[in-house]
């Protein structure tokens, strides 16, 4: 019996993609197709992964890379301002680096890295825990290429030893939970703060409370149909036909244009570019604990990225699923050579794309390749980098596609008593000092049995229980105190 079992297994382990793929048309529904291409895809590590060979295009795929595209627009602007601001540099500063930014990521990092050499890397986006550092790096006397060679030999190590992937694996339900379930909170008040405010200075508060209910109403209509996946694209478009109608200004100021991708030009004058010129010694050494900082965010940071595909993919998908240590490696890569082209970024997993992606249960590549043909397309016609920036559509995009998603996955993982306390203790701990500090702290707390499963400990190692936990939270605490993230205790440095 068992081996009558077994022998279909095994002739699916050794059948291609191309062989094992049927078409939508054999399927009751479009969720049980897109679930049986999840299992039967065999992403190639590090090798040639061709369309029509190694996977498909499904117009699913169109909306996470709308919304990624969205998302990375919104955050690149957001650290060329800071970036601009603190180093005195003017409002074409901002836009020309955008266009940097956003070509380097699209062109080499989301086409060829994520879509066709490794499509378990997810795409190498944006670091937002980052981006209210960036003016403290700039007044702490760093400097952004020293930072990002920093980060690149940090995270290249980390990557290598798979300290990444070790980490995810010893952060427990309750901890995730409750990290997934702050960020949620936190952010999505954040973004309905921020359209409230919009509205309130254009004198038309009116709007903002019109433009979230409405938003609020279809959200509810598409999780109760089972469209979720669709939330980005259509509660934007709402946002921006109803705040239009209502009477908020916009208008259009970006004109067409190609970045300038000479090294030279951005690094090597004080009269070009960044006008900082090549980094010294010093600049090293400010930029030291806000690069250990950005490479011990990226754990917690990249687990909230592939949880979502564990709760949104079937059964038998493990071979898609989001490879940390890879993605660790991918984002290393590209904070180094995104930056010597001439960009500000600090990288991280590329959530805006990872969430919608899961929801919509489509795997990285197919999406990943849109995605980066939508950004050179915006980046050089100018124009919808307007729309996207927008605070109608980016408080809406990033509410729906990223935030309410990150509270609804970690109110799913908190199953227990024991798990409740747990993630109870991270979000308690995370409103002290910030999410990383309670995901340290409870980590190490929750592997020693002081809190949640009490059993736990038992199947873990003293290196898992102590030592690696212990190291993370010594880690990200100094980093903090060297750079002042923490009230009360001015910096260190």
């Amino acid at each position: 019996m068992s081996d009558s079992v077994n022998k279909p297994q095994a002739a699916n382990e050794e059948a291609s993609y191309q062989e094992l793929h049927r078409p939508a048309s054999e399927f009751k529904s479009r969720s049980d197709y897109l679930d049986h291409e999840l299992t039967i895809m065999k992403p190639r590590r590090w090798r040639l992964n061709l369309p029509g060979r190694d996977f498909r295009f499904e117009w699913e795929d169109l909306v996470p890379a709308l919304a990624g595209t969205i998302g990375i627009t919104v955050m690149y602007s957001a650290v060329m301002s800071s970036y601009a601001s603190a180093f005195g540099l003017d409002a074409d500063f901002i836009i020309e680096n955008v266009r940097v930014e956003m070509w380097v990521s699209a062109l080499l990092f989301c086409i060829f890295v994520s879509g066709f050499m490794n499509p378990r890397a997810n795409l190498a986006g944006n670091h937002g825990p980052m981006i209210p550092m960036i003016g403290m790096i700039a007044l702490s006397g760093g400097h952004p290429l020293a930072l990002a060679i920093l980060i690149f030999i940090f995270g290249l190590a980390l990557s290598l030893v798979k300290g990444g992937s070790r980490l995810v694996n010893l952060t427990s339900e309750g901890v995730a939970g409750g990290l997934l379930v702050y960020l949620g909170i936190m952010g999505a008040q954040g973004q309905i703060n921020n359209l409230l405010d919009w509205s309130t200075e254009l004198n038309m508060g009116y709007i903002g409370f019109t433009v979230l209910f409405l938003n609020v109403v279809l959200y509810a209509f598409l999780a109760k149909v089972g469209k979720r996946w669709l939330a980005i694209p259509a509660c934007s478009a709402l946002a921006v036909v109803v705040a239009l109608a209502m009477g908020a200004p916009f208008h259009f100021s970006t004109e067409p244009g190609l970045p300038n991708l000479n090294p030279a030009y951005w690094w090597g004058s004080t009269e070009t570019g960044w006008k900082l010129g090549m980094p010294t010694v010093s600049h090293f050494i400010a930029s030291l604990p806000f690069a250990i900082l950005a490479v011990a965010m990226w754990s917690p940071d990249f687990l909230g990225h592939r949880i979502f595909q564990e709760l949104n993919y079937p059964k038998g998908s493990d071979k898609v699923l989001m490879d940390v240590d890879d993605t660790m490696a991918g984002c290393s890569v590209r904070q180094f050579v995104g930056t010597a082209f001439g960009g500000g970024n600090v990288t991280s997993s590329w959530g805006t794309y990872m969430i919608p992606a899961a929801i919509a249960k489509r795997p990285i590549p197919a999406g990943g390749i849109l995605l980066g043909i939508l950004c050179i397309i915006v980046a050089t016609v100018g124009y919808p980098m307007d729309i996207a920036v927008w605070a109608p559509v980016m408080s809406i995009a990033l509410l729906v596609g990223v935030f309410l998603p990150l509270l609804e996955a970690g109110m799913q993982m908190v199953k227990s008593a024991a798990s409740s306390q747990t993630a109870g203790i991270c979000i308690f701990a995370s409103m002290v000092v910030n999410p990383v500090f309670g995901w340290a702290l409870t980590m190490l707390l929750d592997n020693n049995g002081l809190i949640g499963d009490k059993e736990r400990p038992k199947s873990l190692s003293f290196a898992d229980r102590i030592v690696i936990p212990g190291l993370a939270f010594v880690v990200c605490l100094l980093a903090m105190l060297a750079v002042g993230m923490i009230k009360g205790i001015p910096a260190l440095l």
